[in-house]
């Protein structure tokens, strides 16, 4: 199990904010990630910094750490420019860049553009031409595209990804489209389990995930891959029980979590007053001793390897 961290780009980086992705680096987190966003919900009159700038400097600043969005969306952004921006950043890091991606949500950045509100039928299917794009502008050296919402012609990214095809794709779904554009483009798959559950459901929480990883696979089996092709994993601080209040209730969690075949667990790093608060002597704890207690046998199940070259890439 790969224990990793989403750092929110709240701090100017001369005042804390390169600190804390060492500080990452130095605490064994598998991968650090953030958000691709604007603003954010309840942070959002408060100090917010743009994800691919804060990456690149994280780049600069760390030298073996996983790095990456989780999640960026179409909700800002256009497959051409941002295909190149990612090609640079995989180049700046060395290869160690995952791109996070999600269909978004209406909310603060989806209507910042001047746009009006799409439905949830036209965001599925943005979300899915979004994709696809990506997809062929990361692994082709020319694309021209003619779709219902996103062109391009002649567009050219050169001299392309360091790991062939590209970089890593992580596609956030929960519903049985999402969870086809998954099975195809994915090398991982990401959850949160379902926001609307009260926190301390954490019966019904498991629930929804199982459900969740039972109809990814059936996805994966329609795509002709096998569940070990893909990784698994989940975002937590939005639904189901606290597993940062202590290192044991963590180690806990996640056990389960291992059991129905997650590979990889985030969690927030502490933000102040907000909703990912958190004992930071905790949070230090949690990544440092529950990745060796895991190790250990409390929950462990066997992890699919990590999905690496062509023939994972997932069917054309």
């Amino acid at each position: 199990m790969r224990l990793s961290t989403v750092i929110l780009p709240t701090r100017r980086w001369a005042e804390g904010g390169g600190d804390r992705w060492r500080r990452a680096e130095d605490l064994g987190f598998h991968a650090a990630y953030t958000y691709d966003h604007l603003a954010w919900r309840s942070l959002r009159d408060r100090a917010w910094f743009g994800a691919v700038p804060t990456l690149a400097a994280a780049a600069a600043t760390t030298r073996s750490i996983g790095l990456g969005t989780l999640v960026a969306s179409p909700n800002f952004r256009h497959p051409v420019p941002f295909a190149k921006e990612l090609m640079t950043l995989d180049d700046l890091s060395g290869g160690r860049v995952t791109l996070g991606l999600g269909a978004g949500a209406n909310g603060f950045d989806a209507t910042a553009l001047g746009q009006s509100p799409w439905s949830p039928h036209e965001r599925s299917a943005r979300f899915e031409e979004f994709t696809e794009l990506l997809d062929r502008l990361l692994t082709e050296p020319r694309v021209s595209y003619d779709g219902a919402f996103y062109r391009a012609h002649e567009a050219h990214n050169l001299p392309g990804c360091l790991r062939p095809p590209r970089l890593p794709f992580a596609i956030a779904a929960t519903g049985p489209r999402g969870m086809r554009l998954a099975a195809r483009y994915g090398q991982a798959w990401v959850t949160l389990g379902d926001p609307r559950l009260p926190d301390s459901n954490a019966q019904r929480f498991r629930a929804t995930i199982t459900e969740q990883v039972e109809n990814l696979d059936k996805a994966l089996a329609e795509q002709g891959r096998a569940a070990r092709d893909i990784e698994r994993i989940l975002l937590t601080g939005f639904s189901g029980a606290d597993p940062l209040r202590s290192v044991d209730a963590f180690v806990d969690f996640a056990g389960r979590h291992v059991e129905l075949g997650f590979t990889e667990i985030v969690i927030h790093w502490p933000v102040e007053d907000s909703v990912f608060e958190t004992d930071e002597k905790t949070f230090e704890r949690i990544a440092s001793e529950a990745p060796a207690q895991l190790a250990d046998g409390r929950g462990r199940a066997p992890r699919p390897p990590r999905p690496a070259g062509p023939d994972t890439h997932g069917p054309e």
